[in-house]
């Protein structure tokens, strides 16, 4: 797995993704119904690197080129050294181990390359397989908002978790990583 740019060439991919009700089920928009729409958010994500304010890369599938999902920095806030995570990954992936390979390649850059000091993660309790992937990572639990965001599209409530990692608690755990892996 790899990160990079996202572009014109990753249109059908990332419709695939976001497009995909199965994939947004958990996320606070509704899917994509189109290339049309697809290019509306990859201007999105152009202009949020241009300014600084958001950085999203697809995740690429080194042995083909494909992309298979994506990865976020959001929110990004420079006085307090802090961003939101996020991640989507296509339906076609699942399983795979594709998030616990990108993620920390994204972990490295937000506390290394953009000197963040804390990120955050705010997902639905219901999709258990993302907890235990930010868990896997050194997230821990924060906090449990009961009836957060209200879902018009699909006439529902939704509660989140929250995670949290702070850039020591990542730079210890690579380091025991490489220890073991030196071994």
């Amino acid at each position: 797995m790899c990160l990079r740019a996202l572009g014109e060439r990753d249109l059908p991919a990332l419709l695939a993704i976001f497009g995909d009700p199965e994939v947004t089920r958990y996320s606070l928009f509704t899917p994509f119904p189109d290339l049309v729409s697809i290019r509306t958010l990859l201007a999105s994500i152009d202009e949020g690197f241009a300014t600084r304010t958001l950085f999203q890369w697809g995740i690429m599938r080194r042995d083909d080129g494909q992309v298979v999902g994506t990865c976020t920095l959001a929110a990004l806030d420079v006085q307090h050294r802090r961003a939101d995570l996020g991640y989507f990954l296509a339906r076609s992936a699942w399983g795979a181990g594709y998030v616990r390979e990108a993620l920390p390649l994204l972990l490295d850059y937000a506390f290394g390359t953009l000197a963040l000091h804390r990120l955050v993660a705010d997902i639905d309790p219901r999709n258990v397989r993302s907890g235990r992937v930010l868990e896997s990572l050194g997230f821990r639990p924060e906090g449990y908002l009961r009836e957060h965001y209200l879902m018009p599209d699909l006439d529902e409530v939704q509660d989140t978790a929250l995670y949290g990692l702070l850039a020591d608690e990542w730079r210890e755990r690579a380091a025991r990583t490489r220890a073991v892996l030196a071994e």
